[in-house]
């Protein structure tokens, strides 16, 4: 049995579910690339949503190829149409971003990246998410490796779950 949403989650309401699609990415340190993902937005009842993410290479051929990049999290809704957004990453990289949501659209900025000793250097980040039709949409832009603040990856996906 599903528990009942939390009412302050009713604002990103939109994102629950597991979604999958594929995206671009690139990155003047980078060959730009095509990759497969799945995202995941659920809930237990508490006033936050739990975010989970996996992605893969599109090989030119189509096929999937090794893994990329994968990120968890959280996620809440605030008074006033805030949202606070913690991820982290198994690369040794924790963001903190805060942001709004309107309607069927979230913007976040970071308010904190920390990283191990061992991490790339990333120093700032925003994301968009938002619906298109049916779809969800996102976009990343990323500040590292001594870069400032750039595209470096988007992606449109369905619901499936």
């Amino acid at each position: 049995m599903d528990p009942e949403l939390h009412p302050d989650l009713e604002p990103l309401e939109f994102l629950l579910g597991t979604w999958e699609g594929a995206g671009v990415g690139g990155y003047p340190t980078i060959e730009s690339f095509n990759f497969g993902q799945e995202l995941s937005f659920t809930h237990n009842g508490k006033p936050f949503l739990i975010y989970s993410s996996r992605t893969w290479l599109i090989e030119p051929d189509g096929t999937l190829g090794r893994p990329l990049a994968t990120e968890t999290g959280y996620w809440r809704a605030r008074p006033d149409n805030e949202v606070e957004v913690t991820l982290a990453h198994p690369t040794g990289i924790v963001e903190i971003y805060v942001g709004t949501v309107a309607f069927s659209r979230v913007e976040l900025q970071t308010d904190v990246v920390a990283r191990t000793r061992s991490a790339k250097e990333v120093t700032a980040g925003h994301r968009l998410y938002g619906m298109i039709g049916e779809d969800l949409g996102w976009a990343y832009d990323m500040a590292a490796v001594g870069q400032k603040l750039q595209s470096h990856l988007s992606a449109q996906l369905k619901r499936v779950a």
